[in-house]
């Protein structure tokens, strides 16, 4: 099922990073703005509403990429979430019961963002009830652990970042 799913049925301007809304992560993506994207995805480590969709994507072009062509900067941005993971028991929270679900309606944020403020002022904004909150978790590391395979492969293939990636992988395997 998420195979099937496109950047575009992924409501971004409803869903919060760091900063704010999730808009220009499309954008950033294309651009291969590592930088940039790991700024909005994790904070002070916290994921999140964007974090899954965001590494959805970016692994999905990552099984696409020559090894030699992958960034350290798009490593580093992968680092930031297992570093935001680390410590965490992941598999044992029970997460909703798909990653689609977390576009539902009752986890999204209202389309008009002027209310945005008010929000956070709630005690529990949308998408932020224990639940959903640790489903981002528990899907972003779920993700990054389907995509050892592929880090192995980048890790064998481009010495350049073969440390860097090495150090992930030893993240991924340690949360597990």
């Amino acid at each position: 099922m998420l195979e099937e799913i496109k950047r575009s049925e992924v409501p971004w301007q409803r869903l919060t990073t760091a900063y704010g809304r999730g808009s220009e992560l499309p954008l950033l993506m294309d651009q291969g703005n590592f930088e940039e994207i790991a700024n909005l995805i994790e904070h002070q480590s916290t994921l999140w509403q964007v974090t899954p969709w965001v590494l959805l994507f970016m692994l999905r072009d990552l099984k696409t990429k020559q090894p030699e062509d992958v960034m350290p900067e798009e490593i580093n941005c992968y680092l930031c979430v297992t570093d935001a993971l680390s410590g965490r028991d992941v598999e044992e929270w029970e997460p909703v019961a798909q990653m689609t679900s977390l576009l539902n309606d009752e986890f999204l944020w209202p389309e008009d963002e002027e209310e945005d403020e008010l929000l956070w002022e709630d005690e529990e904004p949308p998408g932020y009830a224990e639940h959903p909150f640790t489903s981002y978790y528990y899907y972003s590391y779920q993700l990054l652990r389907d995509a050892v395979p592929v880090f192995e492969n980048v890790q064998a293939h481009n010495q350049n970042i073969a440390e860097v990636v090495s150090e992930l992988l030893k993240q991924i395997k340690e949360i597990g």
